[in-house]
Formats: C-alpha cells, sequence, structure tokens
C-alpha cells in the first residue's frame, strides 16, 4: 500500500470534475475552503458556489433550501461541527423535509486531535445512523472517495460522509469497483476471526492481518465504507464462516459501527467480538498519529486485540 492523497482533496479534485458538466451541482461551505480544499473549486465555478461564514447551521439550512429546487448540493465543514451545531438542521431541514444534501464531513474523528475534544468527532456516525433515510459512508482511500462522489452526484437521497485530514495508504488501485452503496467489500479471506472497519481504519485492518498471517492466523477483513445501510449479509457470513468479529473505527465505541455489528451479530448470530475505538473517556490530545498509538489502534495493538479474541473464541 503506497501512500496517497488526503480523501478531502480527492473529494474536491472529483467534484471540480463533475460540475464541469453539471450547473446543477452546487457547493457550500461555512469559511472552511483551505479545510476541505475547495479553493479551486471556488475559483473554477463561482456561481456554483456559497460561503456562509462561519455559521454552520445557517450553512445546512441553506443547502436544504437549494436542495429543493432540484440542485445537488454538497454541504462542506469540519465533521465535529456538521455533527454537532448543525445536527438540528440536518434533522429538520433535510431528512425531515426529505431534501437531498449531501453532508460531507472532513477532518473527521481525531484528525484534530491537537485541538483537543472540541474539535474530534467521535459522536457523529452514532446519532447520523439514527436518522432515517440517511446513507451514512466512510470511504477509506483516495479511489473510493472518488467514487462515492460520483455516486453522491447522482444519487437523489440526502448523505452523511465523513473523511479525515492526512494522507492515508491506498487500499484500492482503482475507483472502479470500490464502492456500491450497502456492500461491503471483502478485501482478504480469511478463516479464524473478521476484522471489519470503516474509513481510514482499513488500512490499519490490513496491516494487521499480514502481521498475524505470518504467525498462522488467518484474518478476513471486510471493508464496510457503508454504515447505514448496512451490509448485513457480510456481518452474518463473517459470523458464521470465522467464528469472531473484531471492529475497527475512529470513533467512540459507544453506537458507532462496532454497534452496528453487533446488533446485526446478537439477532443472527452471535459470536465472541471486541470493538476497538476511542473508550470513555475525554480523548488524550496530540497528532493524530500519537493519539492512535496511546489507544492501541496501531496494527500491532490491533492484531494483539485479535490474539486475544481468538483466545476467548477457544
Amino acid at each position: 500500500m503506497s501512500k496517497s492523497i488526503p480523501c478531502r482533496k480527492a473529494f474536491t479534485n472529483k467534484l471540480i470534475e463533475l460540475a464541469a458538466g453539471n450547473q446543477d451541482i452546487i457547493v457550500v461551505t461555512s469559511d472552511a475552503r483551505g479545510s476541505v480544499t475547495l479553493n479551486e473549486y471556488a475559483d473554477k465555478y463561482p456561481e456554483q458556489f456559497v460561503e456562509v461564514g462561519i455559521a454552520e447551521q445557517n450553512e445546512v439550512g441553506i443547502a436544504a433550501g437549494i436542495a429543493s429546487f432540484g440542485k445537488q448540493v454538497f454541504v462542506c465543514a469540519p465533521a465535529c461541527f456538521l455533527s454537532a451545531r448543525s445536527l438540528e438542521q440536518i434533522k429538520v431541514d433535510v431528512v425531515y423535509s426529505k431534501n437531498n444534501v449531501k453532508i460531507v464531513g472532513i477532518s473527521g474523528g481525531i484528525s484534530y486531535g491537537a485541538l483537543g475534544f472540541t474539535h474530534q468527532s467521535l459522536h457523529d456516525i452514532a446519532v447520523m445512523r439514527t436518522f432515517p433515510d440517511l446513507a451514512v459512508i466512510l470511504p477509506a482511500d483516495r479511489f473510493q472517495t472518488e467514487a462515492v462522489t460520483e455516486w453522491l452526484a447522482k444519487a437523489d437521497c440526502p448523505a452523511y460522509v465523513r473523511v479525515g485530514r492526512a494522507a492515508v495508504p491506498d487500499v484500492y488501485s482503482k475507483a472502479d469497483g470500490s464502492f456500491t452503496l450497502g456492500k461491503a467489500n471483502i478485501l482478504k479471506n480469511g478463516s479464524d476471526v473478521t476484522a471489519i472497519a470503516a474509513g481510514e481504519m482499513v488500512a490499519k485492518a490490513l496491516a494487521a492481518a499480514d502481521m498475524l498471517f505470518s504467525k498462522g492466523i488467518s484474518v478476513r477483513v471486510l471493508d464496510m465504507h457503508t454504515i447505514k445501510p448496512l451490509d448485513r449479509d457480510a456481518i452474518v457470513a463473517a459470523a458464521r464462516e470465522t467464528g469472531a468479529i473484531v471492529t475497527l473505527e475512529e470513533h467512540s465505541i459507544f453506537g458507532g459501527l462496532g454497534a452496528a455489528v453487533a446488533e446485526v451479530a446478537a439477532e443472527e448470530y452471535p459470536v465472541p467480538m471486541r470493538i476497538l475505538g476511542i473508550p470513555d473517556e475525554i480523548p488524550v490530545e496530540g497528532e493524530a498519529v500519537d493519539v492512535f498509538r496511546h489507544y492501541g489502534l496501531t496494527p500491532g495493538g490491533i492484531a494483539g486485540e485479535i490474539q486475544k479474541l481468538i483466545t476467548r473464541k477457544k
């Protein structure tokens, strides 16, 4: 896996390409051109760009109003603010009012780790997946982000997409075939345990699986890029065929991917599980790599937890 560009940049690159042939694509942001990497888009398509300043609630309300006229609207801002300050507007103006708005939260999870708890979004998946008919998507790398962006530009439904800030390793080699809404991708087959990851944790899951392969442990790796609608069939198959599941997410251990997977497993085929994420505490402050290391969310730390889970399974 090679070092790549940030998913936020892959998103805006693809959006610039799509907007060239589609005047209905409108981007709304809240003084986040630099954070989202929207400067080039704004320069090229000033009439398809709305800047509201630091007013995230207004941003979502304006986006919903524009969408009500049949436009394909992307509202872009840091995930921590979209999923907290703007939550009422997402709930009422987008979901309840059935407006086709694509909500793109950048620098999600602990991307802003050095800025502390106020700038971390470790609750967003938990709350967004409770809203009816709102797709929740976490792309794993630049190629999948491109595919997701193409889907967003055509889809007739609202969605919440969360990406990080820094460059991440390539998981895929091309955009084609990397994303189908609600359909998990099996990236590595295995028989001893299944690692289910979302977003930028997918690369870490693959690295941990490679480490364990050298120790004779066979890990299936699922990229669960769509948290809602969830691929229930892939989860049940993993439980039946490998007998244990570990989930990996850049999110609180409560309410996110792990909880969603556990809900399915509990109903359909209970197996030993381990939910890896940020524990129930105010997270430590620091660069993202240091926060991951602190909580053992590294390939080595993940591999160790998987080994513990296999011991439980036996």
